[in-house]
């Protein structure tokens, strides 16, 4: 069997294979005699069909396209297995069939052109030399006492208040309904905004709290009050009827109370932690968040080199891992939706289907292309993991879900692979030049660039 092989993008090898006279004679008849033993004919016993009946009962093309479908599936298969092509078992018709079936005749040669999917390939860059730049995140003493105070505020009680206004660091039990308003600042005549209302409802009044302007409007109000706000929806505003509109919420201050906080001692650190002293609390949280910002610093190099590295390497993924890749990030957002609470058939339906694995593709070849890389470079480099890093953390999982059932070769894979990549990424590391900036840096930048190529001015909006 005569095949020419030509190498096209997206990991596949194209193949003209051109089926021999004989074999496609051989076929044909094959199938004929198939279809007398097989067919229903009315007025014939089973296998008793004389062929020119059954060729006018079947018509002539359908034996041709029968015979054909077979014999281009046997023949990428046979030209596969001849140039020994290591093919991922997915094959594409390059050829039109319509027009093949037209030029069948089971007396001539019958030239086709397929694609099949093979191994991904990758091509490395100049990887020893990345300059990254990455935000250094430091840790700051104020995160202890910032998270002692909330949970002081959480434990507070909540003492009445009467002979006062509201102020910063209160409680305020409000009922409240809001209006549109015109350009004018006018409160727009009709029904109050559905679904923005309500009673006895809580406000912490903090900065950063409710709809930015509400806490400010609320501080200095007297029980039994009532006033109008004018603000703005945040443009970011979940309900996109309500993103950035002007409004005039009508407020009643029903309850006002002031927090009355515990004391910062022993037994506070009992009732708020594990740890029976404020002494041991304070260590344990100065130890967490010193690990946050250790750990904030270095996902952000991580980051960076990745960025780096695929902007000098590249992989040419066959569409076969793509579409796996892409159930595997579906799967995932399925099980975390699920985690929520949210009810995922609502979503997975087959009308959204086809749109959802549309939407996901650019994750999964992100995915993919970023695992090829660090796969390839590891293997060049002769990266490994280590045993005892290895057996550490498997068994730290192993302990976490003793209660459940495992898979043990999923997960020896998926932890092997975790540890790899982190090797290959602290390898770079050392390779690469790193210029640490300050924690926001970067993402100020980038907005600041983003306004600039939209022509919109930035603004701030607090969300409550």
């Amino acid at each position: 069997m005569k095949v020419t092989q030509e190498r096209l993008p997206d990991s596949q090898v194209g193949l003209e294979i051109e089926i021999p006279a004989e074999t496609l004679e051989k076929a044909y008849e094959k199938k004929v005699n198939t279809l007398a033993r097989t067919a229903n004919i009315p007025g014939f016993r089973k296998g008793k069909v004389p062929r020119t009946i059954l060729l006018q009962r079947l018509g002539t093309k359908y034996v041709k396209a029968a015979t054909l479908e077979e014999l281009i599936q046997e023949s990428i298969k046979k030209a596969v297995k001849q140039e020994e092509l290591e093919s991922l078992g997915n094959y594409r018709l390059c050829s039109d069939f319509e027009e093949l079936l037209e030029k069948f005749n089971p007396g001539q040669s019958l030239t086709f052109s397929a694609a099949v999917d093979i191994p991904p390939s990758v091509e490395l860059g100049d990887y020893k030399t990345l300059s990254v730049k990455a935000e250094e995140t430091i840790y700051d003493s104020e995160q202890v006492e910032n998270w002692l105070k909330e949970r002081r505020e959480q434990q507070a009680a909540l003492i009445p208040v009467e002979d006062r206004s509201a102020q910063m660091g209160d409680v305020a039990i409000v009922d409240y309904t809001a209006h549109f308003v015109s350009e004018e600042g006018q409160k727009v005549d009709g029904k109050a905004i559905p679904g923005v209302q309500g009673t006895d409802f809580r406000v912490d009044l903090a900065e950063g709290r409710f709809i930015e302007g509400m806490v400010e409007g609320i501080v200095g109000m007297k029980p039994e009050e009532t006033k109008e706000l004018k603000v703005t929806f945040p443009e970011d505003y979940p309900r996109e009827d309500l993103a950035g509109r002007p409004s005039v919420f009508t407020i009643t201050l029903k309850e006002l109370k002031e927090k009355e906080l515990l004391e910062l001692n022993d037994d506070l650190a009992g009732e708020i932690s594990e740890f029976e002293t404020i002494a041991e609390l304070r260590e344990s949280l100065e130890k967490q968040f010193i690990e946050e910002a250790e750990e904030a610093t270095k996902k952000s190099i991580y980051d960076g080199i990745i960025a780096q590295l695929m902007a000098v390497c590249t992989a040419d993924i066959p569409e076969t891992l793509v579409q796996e890749e892409i159930t595997q990030v579906l799967t995932q957002t399925a099980m975390q939706m699920e985690q929520m609470g949210m009810e995922v058939s609502r979503l997975f339906t087959q009308e959204n289907l086809p749109k959802l694995r549309e939407n996901a593709r650019k994750e999964a070849t992100e995915r993919l292309k970023q695992s090829l890389i660090l796969k390839e470079l590891a293997k060049v480099e002769g990266i490994e993991v280590k045993q005892a890093v290895f057996d550490e953390k498997i068994n730290k999982i192993k302990e976490q879900l003793s209660d459940q059932k495992i898979d043990l070769n999923r997960l020896n894979q998926m932890v092997t692979d975790e540890l790899l990549t982190e090797a290959t990424l602290d390898w770079l590391k050392e390779q690469a030049t790193i210029e640490l900036v300050p924690a926001g840096t970067l993402k100020k930048k980038e907005a600041e660039e983003s306004s600039a190529d939209s022509g919109e001015p930035l603004t701030a909006t607090v969300e409550g």
